[in-house]
C-alpha cells in the first residue's frame, strides 16, 4: 500500500461487527483484513482529509467498521485508482474526474466498477493571486507561471477545463504540477504566481498564508458557461464568502460537487449504513473549519451527477425519503 492511514486503526468491541464486514472487500486485488475499513483522503491541510478522517472515526464509532483510517492520497485521481485497485474501501473524488474515469473504456458491468454513496460536499475552485500581481482574470495568467494541481487530483482536471475556456492561447501559461502545499510555497517564493486548488471553505492550508501574505482571488464564474458547452453540467456558481480567508473579499467561482464512492461489489449492508451516517450523523462529518455552507444534506446526497449509486445506497435512500 501506498500510504499510511493517519488515523490509528482502533478495535472496537461491537458485537456483530465482524461478521457484518466479513465480505466487505472479497474479490479486491489487495484486500485490508476483514472489518477494516480504508477511507481514501488527499493532502494535509484540505478538506478531502478532514472529512476521510472524520468519516473513518463515525464508522468505527457507530459500529460500521471495526476498524478505519483515512489516507493521505494525491486527490480525487490518485483516490479513484486505489479504490480500483482494492487499496480503499471509500473514495471522495469530484464529480467532473469521475464522470470521465467512468466514461473510460472499462465495461460498465465489471464487478469492481466504482459508483456512488452520494454527494457529500460541494467543493470550491480556488484560483490565488498576490494581490500586488496586477492579475484581475485567468486570462491575465497568459505569459505567466501557475501551479494546476497535483497530476493525481482532480483540480489538474478542472482547472486545465478552466484555462481552455479562458481563452488563454495555448503553450502561453505554464502550468506547474503542484498541489496545495507544494504550489503555496511556490507563490511564497514568488516561482509560480497563481496557484489553483479545489476544496471546501475555508482550507486550513489557504487560511494560513492568507495571514501571511497579501493574497486575492479570482472570478471564475465567467467561464462556467464555456466549461460546462463542454464538459458538461458538472460546474456551478458559488460563493467564497466575506471574510473566508484574511483580507479578501467575497469572491463568485466555480463549484463542483464532491461524490463519496465506493466499489459496486462493496457490502450491500456496509454501503447502507454508511450512507445511513451521510443521512443522520452529518454534523459529526462537517470539519471544525467549515463555514457550513457547503455540508451534507439530506436533500442533495441523493444528486451524483449521473454517477450510478450502490444498490445498498439506493436501499438507504428509499428508506429514508419513503
Amino acid at each position: 500500500m501506498r500510504g499510511a492511514p493517519v488515523i490509528g486503526r482502533r478495535a472496537l468491541l461491537r458485537g456483530g461487527a465482524g461478521a457484518a464486514l466479513a465480505g466487505l472487500l472479497a474479490g479486491c486485488t489487495r484486500a485490508p483484513e476483514p472489518g477494516a475499513v480504508t477511507v481514501a483522503g488527499g493532502e494535509p491541510g484540505g478538506f478531502y482529509l478532514e472529512f476521510a478522517s472524520l468519516l473513518a472515526e463515525a464508522l468505527t464509532r457507530h459500529g460500521v467498521a471495526q476498524t478505519a483510517g483515512a489516507l493521505e492520497t494525491g486527490g480525487s485521481l490518485d483516490n479513484m485508482d486505489r479504490l480500483a485497485a482494492g487499496e480503499a474501501t471509500l473514495a471522495i473524488t469530484l464529480a467532473d474526474a469521475a464522470a470521465e474515469r467512468l466514461a473510460g473504456p472499462a465495461p460498465s458491468s465489471a464487478p469492481g466498477r466504482l459508483v456512488a454513496l452520494g454527494k457529500v460536499y460541494e467543493n470550491y475552485v480556488h484560483c490565488i493571486v498576490r494581490r500586488n500581481a496586477g492579475i484581475s482574470t485567468l486570462a491575465d495568467l497568459a505569459g505567466r507561471s501557475a501551479a494546476v494541481g497535483d497530476p493525481r487530483a482532480g483540480t489538474s482536471l478542472t482547472a486545465r477545463r478552466l484555462i481552455e475556456a479562458s481563452g488563454i492561447p495555448e503553450g502561453s501559461l505554464r502550468e506547474e504540477p503542484l498541489g496545495l502545499n507544494q504550489g503555496l510555497a511556490a507563490l511564497r517564493d514568488g516561482a509560480v504566481e497563481a496557484l489553483f486548488w479545489s476544496g471546501g471553505v475555508p482550507t486550513a492550508a489557504i487560511a494560513s498564508a492568507s495571514r501571511e501574505l497579501s493574497l486575492a482571488l479570482l472570478d471564475l464564474s465567467p467561464l462556467i458557461a464555456p466549461t460546462r458547452a463542454r464538459h458538461g453540467a458538472f460546474y456551478d456558481r458559488v460563493l467564497i464568502p466575506d471574510g473566508t480567508y484574511a483580507g479578501i473579499p467575497a469572491t463568485w467561482t466555480v463549484g463542483v460537487a464532491n461524490l463519496l464512492l465506493c466499489r459496486e461489489d462493496l457490502d450491500a449492508e456496509v454501503a447502507r449504513r454508511t450512507v445511513e451516517l451521510l443521512l443522520t450523523r452529518a454534523a459529526e462529518l462537517v470539519p471544525r473549519s467549515s463555514l457550513g455552507v457547503q455540508f451534507l444534506s439530506p436533500d442533495t446526497l441523493i444528486n451524483t451527477a449521473g454517477i450510478p449509486l450502490h444498490p445498498g445506497a439506493e436501499a438507504a435512500y428509499r428508506a429514508f425519503h419513503g
